[in-house]
């Protein structure tokens, strides 16, 4: 790859895990127009009910983290924010059609398995008693491997539990030791062997992240040969993103000094080459999977879809019901946050009312760019006549909605990003790495922030 395309396409651009992105949401949103959206989402698409919990607490702050993360303090706060989740669960639980199913629970953080395992399980059985479930249903937690032990690894699987998504970040203990992080208690490659012992049904990720200090080429090439050597099910790449403005403890990693774009390029497509050469595939933005995994087969029959969880099928995909501070529900029809402060959010449920901080209603136009932005960035294609029947709209209003100029898709198909016709976008390999400047030029509503969005590379 050139630097000089490099450094065309290496600008803030959002990362459309969400459409609009978070930035756009309102705090004129509250409360009463939530519960109008919960009702709403009974009849509304993808019927299946998602549940993430937000567990905040974690026993450090990693200095790269970009996640609502709190230092945990006393254990009479986390008894008392977990009493609070359950009271929020059953507030919005009653606005939900108790015929629909559960295809996923996901419990997120900061670090999740900083609380006793009992206290997730409390959770997970709360779901279960109030809903039923699908067949394999994806009950998925993210996990500090630090943390880990025989013990609570058994406690989470008799609790539930079918996949584990090991933040392992680096294999080289002095980058972790830069970014304030700890290594693996267990050896990571029995760890993984002791999660999936006797348990086909149980999957694993191993998720690592590029462009921190004291990382080369080199450096981080071992850590992912490493991790391919273990033979998880899912690698992750996360581009380290660099937002000091949103997250102050970042600028301690700019004194220590960050690795150059061209340099993160060079560890990305040095790893996606190695990946792929042990048998794995590309999946989305930066997920490597064995061609047995589902979200491979999904991809190959453009049916892989993602949500706030992450990547998934559309078997497992619903509307995303979310609790816990700053946790965000993702429903057909628009988004609703939390409060961030944890004290302020315990309040607000113990005076029976959801904390709402602010949210989104999307407009028919929205859901319709949404859904075109949603099947590129999973699927690496489009077509505006496929938009068009699964929304029930003319598909004009699909082209003039997502500002479909043919001189910026000319520039993208002349650097070998897509390949077009007049009514699909197909993404290349190279374009794939910048697939999410493609997903920009079909969003009208897009404007340039460098102080909102992290940058490319």
């Amino acid at each position: 790859m050139s630097s000089q395309l490099l450094q065309k396409y290496n600008v803030p651009v959002p990362r459309y895990t969400s459409y609009p992105p978070a930035n756009h949401f309102s705090s004129e949103f509250g409360e009463s127009n939530y519960i109008q959206m919960l009702d709403e989402s009974n009849s509304g698409t993808p019927q299946h009910l998602a549940f993430y919990f937000h567990i905040p607490f974690c026993k450090k702050i990693c200095f790269y983290c970009g996640c609502n993360a709190y230092t945990m303090g006393r254990p009479e706060q986390t008894e008392a924010y977990l009493r609070a989740i359950k009271k929020e669960f059953a507030l919005v639980a009653k606005h939900i059609d108790p015929a629909r199913k559960v295809s996923q629970i996901h419990f997120g953080g900061g670090t999740p398995n900083s609380i006793d395992a009992a206290m997730l399980k409390e959770l997970v059985d709360m779901v279960a008693s109030s809903f039923s479930f699908i067949d394999k249903p994806e009950i998925a937690i993210e996990c500090n491997p630090a943390y880990l032990t025989h013990e609570y690894v058994d406690a989470l699987k008799q609790a539930g539990f079918n996949r584990f998504s090991l933040g392992i970040q680096d294999f080289n203990d002095e980058v972790l030791r830069t970014v304030n992080r700890d290594s693996s208690r267990i050896p990571v490659d029995e760890l993984v062997a002791f999660i999936k012992k006797g348990r086909s049904d149980i999957g694993v990720n191993l998720d690592f992240i590029y462009g921190l200090p004291g990382q080369t080429v080199e450096s981080f090439l071992e850590s992912v040969e490493k991790a391919a050597a273990i033979r998880p099910d899912r690698l992750v790449t996360f581009s380290y993103a660099h937002v000091p403005w949103m997250k102050k403890h970042q600028m301690i990693l700019e004194k220590r000094g960050l690795p150059s774009s061209e340099v993160k390029m060079e560890m990305f497509l040095s790893a996606y080459a190695l990946l792929k050469q042990k048998g794995y595939q590309p999946v989305g933005l930066d997920h490597f999977v064995l061609p047995t995994d589902e979200l491979f087969a999904s991809l190959e029959s453009k049916e892989l879809h993602r949500n706030f969880q992450g990547y998934c099928t559309r078997r497992t995909t619903g509307q995303v019901y979310a609790f816990g501070v700053t946790a965000i529900s993702q429903l057909e029809k628009g988004y609703a946050q939390n409060v961030k402060d944890i004290a302020e959010y315990i309040a607000t449920i113990e005076n029976h009312h959801l904390p709402i901080e602010k949210g989104y209603t999307l407009s028919s136009g929205e859901i319709i760019t949404r859904e075109t932005i949603t099947e590129l960035m999973c699927n690496k294609r489009v077509s505006w006549s496929d938009v068009a029947s699964k929304l029930g709209v003319p598909v004009e209003d699909v082209r003039t909605q997502v500002a479909v100029n043919d001189e910026v898709l000319a520039g993208f198909a002349a650097d070998e990003l897509i390949r077009y016709t007049s009514d699909e976008i197909t993404v290349t390999e190279l374009g794939a790495i910048f697939i999410r400047n493609i997903a920009a030029a079909l969003d009208s509503a897009y404007q340039q922030q460098a102080n909102s969005y992290s940058k490319t590379v």
